[in-house]
């Protein structure tokens, strides 16, 4: 192509053999269908419902059930072919688990909690972990605020007592089996973690008259505002301030156990305790010596430590004024349809693309060591660079992006966004989805970057590849 400067020579093209050498076994350049017709083994690990995940991979994939819990009960096919999984919470995949599957490399968690998953032992293995957020929050936020009704109007327990047969006419019956109902308005509901879910359950509380307070140490400033809430910045202040207590947190190493013997102490008593997040952030042991006690009134859970939780034999089992539902918080007949299609179009995304940037919801880029190629324009158009420059990303080439992170200023700031401890600002809300993390650029990293779109431009005789849509 010639221009007023004068004619400028092709460029070479790349050696694809020297990027396929750098790349890990387990991490090839693309895992769809090969030349030789050979298709993808995708294994559901811990169901046997296949009948929405088939039809969207069919056509590029075998589909296989497992209904395991645990993978000893795998079979030895799926462990040496898999090329993808689906998981549910289920089964429990540890870093012994992992290193079973001999050719495993993505796994797709269909849900939005992947603690059930060890995603670092998987990335060190090639495995990319994928989970699937956002397509239960009206659910498990609806579920929150039944479950708090439920412990103010003692609603679960006053059915029973029809149920039993229990006479109830007179005032002092009434007040006999109706003690503990209590009226809502202007009591303090505490939310800790404002993730989508909190907000969501902010939003609904607030229609009944709760005092909203919250606790998130990842959220920036001003979200408060947004929703006319209140914002505490310790824990301890809530928990001494709330009437209501509701957890909307992601579990790990940092807030297990949350709730325990010494932070119920520092809660009001006779306060409320709601969970329809992650089992783990409550000690049972202690929430059952409070419920026995009176210095927690009443408890909702959906989700427990140990699942399939029996009852009958945990630390609960003689609890009063519990109410336990089996992990069911997440569920309605939409959101089980929306949220296993699009676990399924994860799995295609990751089978027809490069990994682990083909996907839209991969948990564990951060333990995945792979070269930056990976993250190359695949089928569906997505920019290397678009988590550094989501607005610019799809106007830069290969080469203003490099001149762009070759600048000095550029590259401490990327060292320090990469080198920094804090948690994900959606950490709090399990919600892994990725965040942009704004930085600051030189002006003349932009002036030569702008430079060099240009000139890349002129010189490139297909005007560059086309960002197509999923």
């Amino acid at each position: 192509m010639s221009s007023s400067g004068g004619s400028n020579p092709k460029k070479p093209r790349i050696d694809s053999s020297s990027l396929l050498s750098a790349i890990p076994s387990r991490m090839p350049l693309s895992n769809g269908p090969s030349a030789s017709g050979s298709r993808p083994l995708v294994a559901l690990l811990d169901g046997r419902d296949c009948t929405i995940e088939m039809p969207i991979l069919k056509d590029m994939a075998t589909v296989a059930f497992c209904d395991a819990q645990s993978t000893s009960e795998i079979h030895e096919k799926v462990l040496n072919e898999a090329t993808a999984a689906l998981v549910w919470h289920a089964i429990t995949l540890k870093k012994e688990d992992l290193a079973k599957f001999k050719a495993l490399k993505l796994i797709v968690r269909i849900g939005s909690a992947y603690d059930n998953v060890d995603i670092k032992a998987a990335g060190e293995q090639g495995i990319a972990v994928a989970n699937i957020p956002s397509l239960c929050v009206e659910e498990m936020a609806d579920t929150t605020l039944s479950m708090i009704l439920n412990l103010y109007r003692r609603t679960a327990w006053l059915a029973q007592t029809v149920k039993d047969g229990k006479r109830v006419s007179t005032p002092e019956q009434i007040r006999e089996v109706a003690t503990g109902c209590a009226r809502i308005r202007n009591e303090t509901l505490g939310i800790v973690g404002l993730g989508q879910v909190g907000m969501a359950v902010a939003v609904r509380a607030k229609v009944f008259g709760f005092n909203i307070i919250f606790f998130d140490p990842y959220l920036s400033d001003g979200i408060d505002k947004v929703l006319g809430i209140t914002r505490v910045f310790t824990l301890q202040d809530l928990l001494y301030r709330s009437d209501c207590v509701t957890l909307h947190c992601s579990l790990n190493e940092h807030n297990h156990h949350l709730i325990n013997d010494f932070t119920i102490k520092q809660m009001r008593p006779g306060a409320f305790l709601v969970n329809v997040s992650r089992g783990g952030l409550i000690d049972e042991t202690a929430l059952a010596a409070a419920l026995k006690d009176g210095r927690i009134r009443g408890a909702a859970l959906d989700v427990l430590e140990n699942e399939p939780y029996n009852l009958a034999a945990g630390p609960l089992k003689d609890a009063i004024n519990l109410i336990c539902t089996p992990r069911t918080a997440w569920y309605s007949e939409a959101s089980a349809q929306e949220i296993r299609e699009n676990a399924a179009h994860e799995v295609r995304r990751g089978l027809s693309g490069k990994l682990p940037g083909s996907l839209r919801y991969c948990v564990n880029r951060d333990y995945l060591n792979v070269p930056r190629s990976a993250y190359d324009t695949g089928l569906n158009g997505v920019s290397p660079f678009s988590s550094l420059f989501p607005l610019a990303a799809p106007f830069l080439t290969q080469t203003a992006a490099s001149q762009l992170l070759g600048d000095t200023s550029m590259q401490s700031s990327t060292a320090a966004i990469s080198s920094s401890s804090t948690p994900s600002l959606l950490s709090a809300a399990g919600n892994s989805s990725p965040v942009v993390v704004p930085v600051t650029i030189g002006e003349s990293a932009l002036q030569s970057a702008a430079k060099a779109a240009a000139a890349s431009h002129g010189n490139n005789n297909n005007g560059g590849e086309s960002g197509g849509g999923d």
